[in-house]
């Protein structure tokens, strides 16, 4: 069995008690308002830049920007996150209704172009409806999987042809297509979360791994997760979403939910689910920085080293 693949998570809106990198941006001196050049010293963005670095240059497989209404915006993060490192997948979590599927397909494929290939897609479909209506969207319940459905499709028929036409119910395009530069990339690595039936019809259709939430127990019932992993129709690779507290001393840790323990034991409990099929995980904790930093040196080695 190949070495779990571990994806550290980056706040977009403040990280632990400080709130760090979500401080308002030192404001540009006159040097800067003049065309000269100058700058902040520091920008709240170097902090996440920080994190990125740890995370890479601790081992780690990659970096998920998750999609925050009142966050920084994911794509953008992730656009400055993937440029900035050299081997880290950077997965952008964001809304089918943020644009059309062409745009988003555009932007992605500057992307790709920008750090050669690295860029993962993390649809978010199942949004409170309330921030789908702040943020002009108002397709809700099933609809919201069936537009996520033509969404993909459009996107992956865009990215891979030219003179594509396509007729649904939530989008049109005539004659659409990328040329140029900008076809012939990888298209992103698409991941899909949710146990409802709409979700894993969707992913069965459409993702390459499919997210698991962690229980708040700590524990994933094998009964349940069999009956999913059935209507996935065995396509999809599994993932795995947990905080995860680790510590030289157990006596160390007070009260932690998700992967817990010592480095020994968070490394074991990840190799028992990765026996159950989980080949990837990702990982947060707060504050992120230190965290991943911990989580790089101390755990990672023990799963490299028993894979």
């Amino acid at each position: 069995m190949s070495a779990p693949r571990l994806i550290w998570t980056i706040p977009t809106r403040g990280d632990g008690k400080a709130n760090r990198g979500w401080d308002p941006a030192p404001a540009l001196p006159p040097s800067i308002r003049d065309g000269r050049i100058g700058g902040p010293a520091f920008t709240p963005f170097d902090y996440l830049h920080q994190i990125s670095r740890a995370a890479e240059l601790g081992g780690l497989g990659g970096v998920y920007v998750p999609y925050d209404p009142a966050g920084e915006e994911s794509l953008v993060v992730s656009g400055s996150l993937g440029r900035d490192s050299r081997y880290l997948e950077v997965i952008a979590g964001f809304p089918a209704g943020i644009a059309t599927p062409v745009y988003a397909a555009k932007v992605s494929a500057t992307l790709q172009r920008a750090f050669g290939g690295r860029l993962s897609w993390r649809l978010e479909v199942d949004l409170d409806e309330r921030v789908q209506r702040a943020q002009g969207d108002f397709v809700t319940g099933a609809d919201r999987y069936a537009r996520a459905a033509e969404f993909l499709t459009v996107a992956k028929a865009v990215w891979h042809g030219q003179d594509v036409d396509f007729t649904g119910r939530f989008y049109e395009v005539v004659k659409g297509g990328f040329a140029g530069p900008l076809a012939g990339l990888p298209f992103p690595t698409v991941y899909l979360s949710g146990t409802s039936d709409e979700a894993l019809a969707l992913s069965a259709e459409h993702a390459d791994v499919h997210v698991f939430d962690l229980a708040p127990d700590g524990d994933l019932n094998q009964g349940e997760l069999d009956h999913y992993v059935s209507r996935l129709g065995g396509r999809p690779r599994l993932a795995l979403q947990a905080s995860v507290h680790a510590r030289e001393e157990a006596a160390e840790l007070t009260g932690s939910a998700g992967l817990h323990g010592t480095y020994e034991q968070v490394a074991d409990q990840i190799r028992a689910y990765g026996e159950r099929g989980f080949d990837t995980f990702f990982l947060s904790a707060d504050p992120r920085l230190e965290e991943a930093l911990r989580i790089a040196q101390h755990v990672r080695p023990l799963l490299a080293g028993r894979a």
